[in-house]
């Protein structure tokens, strides 16, 4: 596996796991995004390289018409085939499959020029939720129509004013993504959540986690941080999630540490430190913890 991991200084941010932005001459007046047909020229990835892992720091979703194609996001293999969906979010490490044909359509795409409540909506940032998605026939009718609907809106760039084309992909980008928020949504089962307050207290709790989580472990701070009660965040973390707040933060510090154990050859001290832990016997204790694994063991295990 030692293709797999880049030595640190291979470009990125930093932990040795390169991440590629997303390509500045696709975005069309601050709409980043690009979509289109995926195929064996593989000419879509731009410059990622099929053979290492990687993040990305924009949302790609892959509709196939054929397979079965392997990729790997976050340490587990799935496998998708004609109908299925993939979506990768940003951050997430991730390795594309050289040995398997991509055929389908594939979306790139930046969401900052979406509304604060089209974002929240379609939970663009809903780590918990599974990348890869199998939509029933009607599922799969609407959403194909709709993905082609929005590709050959970013494909007409002469029929309307350059300000219109931009709101119409804008508007024709939140329906498709309506359908598939809809669609991750039903298949974790996580239309869980009771009242409107306690979506808006996981949501802010949720992001303030993803900024901080590298030096802040405490449910406290992001409570008062957030200005909430303890119980309050508690009540809304489980209705969303069935986790309390402390798991919440612990699992997504274990998954930091495993992605940096896994892709890079940084030092296991260096590793804690990145994930809050500049004593490497307090994170070797808290890795063992969660994993019952020691971060050397689990190294090991993927070398």
């Amino acid at each position: 596996m030692a293709d797999e991991h880049i030595q640190d200084g291979d470009g990125g941010g930093g932990d040795g796991i390169r991440t590629f932005p997303f390509p500045v001459g696709l975005s069309v007046l601050g709409v980043g995004m690009q979509v289109g047909p995926m195929g064996t020229g593989r000419t879509w990835h731009a410059d990622v390289p099929l053979h290492r892992v990687h993040r990305i720091d924009f949302h790609v979703v892959m509709l196939f018409t054929g397979g079965p194609v392997r990729h790997m996001i976050d340490f587990a293999e799935y496998e998708a085939t004609a109908g299925d969906l993939l979506w990768i979010r940003p951050g997430q490490v991730h390795r594309f499959s050289p040995t398997s044909e991509y055929r389908g359509t594939v979306l790139t795409m930046q969401p900052g020029f979406l509304p604060r409540a089209t974002v929240e909506a379609t939970g663009l940032y809903r780590y918990d939720l599974p990348p890869l998605l199998r939509p029933d026939e009607a599922q799969l009718t609407g959403l194909t129509a709709a993905l082609e609907h929005l590709r050959r809106e970013y494909e007409d760039a002469t029929t309307l004013p350059l300000s219109l084309h931009t709101a119409v992909l804008r508007h024709s980008l939140s329906a498709f993504l309506l359908r598939l928020a809809h669609l991750a949504a039903s298949s974790a089962e996580a239309a869980r959540r009771t009242d409107v307050q306690g979506d808006t207290t996981f949501t802010l709790f949720r992001d303030a986690v993803e900024r901080g989580f590298a030096t802040n472990h405490s449910v406290s701070a992001y409570a008062e941080a957030l200005g909430y009660s303890r119980r309050t965040l508690v009540r809304a973390v489980r209705a969303a999630t069935g986790e309390t707040p402390k798991a919440f933060i612990d699992k997504r510090v274990v998954l930091e540490a495993k992605r940096l154990l896994a892709h890079t050859d940084m030092p296991i001290g260096r590793v804690g430190a990145a994930v809050g832990f500049p004593d490497a016997a307090n994170f070797s204790k808290f890795f063992h913890q969660h994993t019952d694994r020691t971060p050397a063991a689990f190294r090991a295990e993927l070398r």
